[in-house]
């Protein structure tokens, strides 16, 4: 049974889970449906503390209307233009993590970054 606690003013439960040989754990039922994860997490260290939370698979709203306008352009309708649309919105989380991932390197000169210029072309 989940206990109830408080940290500051945010309730919290928690229950106690056992780990694997392989290092596998099960997220309580109850916790897994109200946080409503699916076939995968996204693992966090935080601190001390290790952070399981449910992959947001919905990613991408802020560029549907873009999305939908290129696929319409290139003459996808129906079933196939719902098809392509949500494959686009799968690789726009992936797309931004490299694109972070690929600031934070350059900002650590493991990489070498791009100009202005490179990316958006000299201003007439």
């Amino acid at each position: 049974m989940p206990t109830a606690i408080t940290n500051g003013t945010i309730p919290m439960e928690m229950k106690k889970v056992s780990i694997s040989a392989k290092r596998q754990i099960t997220i309580p039922q109850k916790f897994f449906t109200k946080l409503g994860f699916d076939t995968e997490a996204e693992c966090i260290v935080r601190g001390n503390e290790l952070v399981l939370r449910p992959v947001k698979t919905t990613g991408g709203g802020e560029f549907a209307e873009q999305i939908l306008a290129d696929l319409i352009a290139k003459g996808y309708s129906g079933e196939d233009l719902l098809d392509r649309f949500r494959l686009a919105q799968k690789q726009i989380r992936p797309a931004v993590e490299r694109m972070l991932s690929d600031a934070e390197k350059a900002a650590l000169s493991e990489i070498e970054s791009a100009s202005y210029n490179d990316v958006f072309g000299a201003e007439e």
